[in-house]
């Protein structure tokens, strides 16, 4: 069933944001333009600086909107996404980051302009979210060298290189990182390792795939596990992911969980922790599935 009765919207959008910044929000205001034509009263609200998004959304839950559309990175959706946990009033995304993982799980193309032509009739889906300690997160959450990256990012990097800054910072750490081990523990299964994804997506990063059985609609996360310490071998798995051949390693498991526990061995060392591309703290952490957590506007399959 389309959704064209929305009428009351509010745009939650990050001036800085990957492509909005460069192409001086034209896409935007073309997505707005089709969007108002199809009976939408939008009202935009420009996030001002980290963390606005989350009390831009939380207002606009308390205000009673028929829907929030955000438009932004994976960093953007996850602040809006903190601020409407537990309401029922629908979210719909328009990509416009670096890596958006959550727009490629969802099919939406990379165009803002065309994106915004599934809203009028997209299908509403009741889903689950991921909670790492304290903080929410609709993707994925990454632990080891990949919070390290995402802690260590050069933001105004990020701005004008884009995806090329993860892939700097990427290679920086390979050299730099020292793959402090930490355990994982699954129930009572426990690994040692040195870096995991806890993920509720196929996508990581781009067109990258790490966790490619993961199911965005279902309530649990699928964990990818690396317990070889050799930061060379890294490359390898990067090479072998792109052949889809890693999960031929034994040294890098994959499993279906609700709940997970990461804990590190020497309580002195900072592992860190990101979460949808955001910094989320060290270990100790545990993850945990959050079910019926937030009303997303999906793709209509009949479309």
């Amino acid at each position: 069933m389309g959704n064209t009765g929305f009428r009351d919207v509010a745009l939650i959008y990050n001036p800085l944001s990957g492509r909005l910044r460069w192409r001086r929000q034209r896409d935007l205001a073309q997505a707005i333009a089709f969007l108002e034509a199809a009976g939408m009263r939008i009202i935009s609200l420009p996030t001002i600086a980290p963390g606005s998004a989350t009390q831009l959304a939380r207002e606009q839950v308390r205000l009673g909107r028929n829907l929030i559309i955000v438009c932004g990175g994976d960093g953007t959706i996850n602040e809006v996404v903190g601020g409407m946990v537990g309401s029922h009033v629908p979210l719909a995304i328009l990509p416009a980051g670096t890596g958006n993982v959550l727009a490629r799980e969802l099919g939406l193309p990379r165009s803002i302009r065309r994106a915004a032509e599934y809203i009028p009739h997209g299908e509403l889906r009741r889903i689950a979210l991921g909670r790492a300690g304290q903080h929410h997160f609709i993707c994925l959450a990454g632990v080891g060298i990949d919070g390290c990256i995402v802690y260590n990012l050069d933001l105004r990097a990020k701005a004008s290189l884009g995806q090329l800054s993860y892939w700097l910072e990427s290679f920086r750490q390979l050299f730099a990182y020292d793959f402090p081990w930490f355990d994982v523990e699954v129930e009572a299964q426990r690994w040692r390792a040195v870096f995991a994804i806890v993920s509720r997506t196929r996508h990581y990063g781009g067109p990258i795939q790490i966790t490619r059985r993961a199911d965005f609609f279902s309530g649990e996360f699928e964990v990818a596990v690396f317990t070889h310490r050799q930061r060379f071998r890294f490359l390898l798995y990067l090479l072998a992911n792109w052949l889809r051949q890693l999960e031929r390693f034994p040294e890098v498991q994959f499993i279906k969980a609700r709940r997970v526990r990461c804990v590190p061995i020497a309580p002195e060392q900072r592992i860190h922790v990101e979460v949808d591309g955001e910094q989320a703290g060290t270990l100790p952490c545990e993850f945990e599935i959050v079910p019926d957590a937030l009303s997303l506007l999906v793709p209509s399959a009949k479309r």
